[in-house]
């Protein structure tokens, strides 16, 4: 090792953050005069990163499944109980399923039903936030090698969480339902209302562009819709709630702060072009509307 006198080194350290500070500077001038070129090297640095991500967020996974264990070993009489209560009432419901089951066979087969095309879809985890243009997003390990593709639709196990926006061969970037950037065109279940959820950085997007005579109702779920073809329809997304008169939002099915895995399906809507960030110049792109409802995807995931 190299001596280096007292003086030196307080004159390095004193150097290291303007040093710091004109990187920066050049980095987001060189952002802004290749945009392209930013996004392209961010998108190689998110994918050289992920499998480093997804060691830690396996591990975290682990340290909170351990944690949770521990916690709920205190309650288990209890939750033994209330399991066998809920075991008795599903076997019951376990039957009029089967018999509505056979029901709805039997009058596909009357009516010649032609059953829609299975979408395809991978799963993957979620590893970190990772920020880029958008303030809402998360980062999938799932990429090109994958079958994943812009503008494949990300669902959780119980609704809507998102869109994919940029990918890499072994990552890509999933912008939720939250963000500000977020436009969705969606359909109110009980009055089939058309309206469009805007995100705004909150844990409930807000709703927008309701017809003024069928205004959204407390409590009634909230559904994708078919319109300019971004999304298929009849996903579930939420249901509405009013946090002030006159102001209805979007409380999500899911947890969009507590993501560990995501469904990427490719309804053949890849081709569209994600939301418009500050600065962002959209490509224009055709698009191919398909729809396939929610719970056949779920059923599709749970087989495979």
């Amino acid at each position: 090792m190299i001596p280096v006198s007292i003086q030196v080194r307080q004159a390095l350290g004193k150097l290291v953050l303007p040093v710091l500070l004109l990187l920066s500077v050049g980095i987001i001038i060189a952002g802004q005069a290749d945009r392209r070129l930013a996004d392209t090297a961010r998108m190689y640095v998110a994918d050289a990163l992920a499998p480093l991500w997804g060691l830690i967020a396996h591990t975290q996974t682990d340290v909170s499944h351990l944690v949770q264990g521990v916690k709920d070993a205190r309650h288990l009489a209890e939750e033994n109980t209330k399991l066998q209560t809920e075991n008795a009432k599903l076997r019951r419901w376990y039957d009029v399923a089967v018999s509505l089951a056979r029901e709805n066979d039997n009058l596909k087969t009357e009516l010649h039903w032609v059953p829609e095309p299975t979408p395809a879809f991978v799963t993957g985890r979620v590893v970190a936030d990772s920020g880029g243009m958008y303030a809402r997003a998360v980062l999938l390990v799932a990429g090109t090698t994958s079958g994943v593709h812009v503008g494949n639709v990300a669902l959780a196990t119980n609704g809507l969480a998102g869109r994919v926006t940029e990918v890499g061969p072994h990552a890509a970037r999933v912008l939720l339902i939250t963000d500000i950037a977020s436009r969705l065109p969606i359909e109110l279940e009980s009055s089939h209302a058309t309206a469009i959820m805007a995100g705004d950085n909150s844990p409930m997007p807000r709703l927008m562009y309701y017809p003024q005579d069928s205004r959204p109702i407390e409590g009634e779920r909230v559904v994708t819709s078919d319109q300019a073809g971004a999304f298929p329809m009849g996903l579930p997304i939420g249901t509405v709630h009013y946090l002030h008169p006159g102001q209805p939002v979007v409380q999500p099915f899911v947890q969009l702060d507590k993501l560990t895995m995501l469904r990427v399906f490719d309804f053949g809507q890849s081709e569209i072009e994600p939301p418009d960030a500050p600065g962002h110049v959209p490509l224009t792109r055709p698009h191919r509307p398909l729809a396939l409802p929610f719970k056949t995807l779920l059923g599709q995931g749970q087989e495979g």
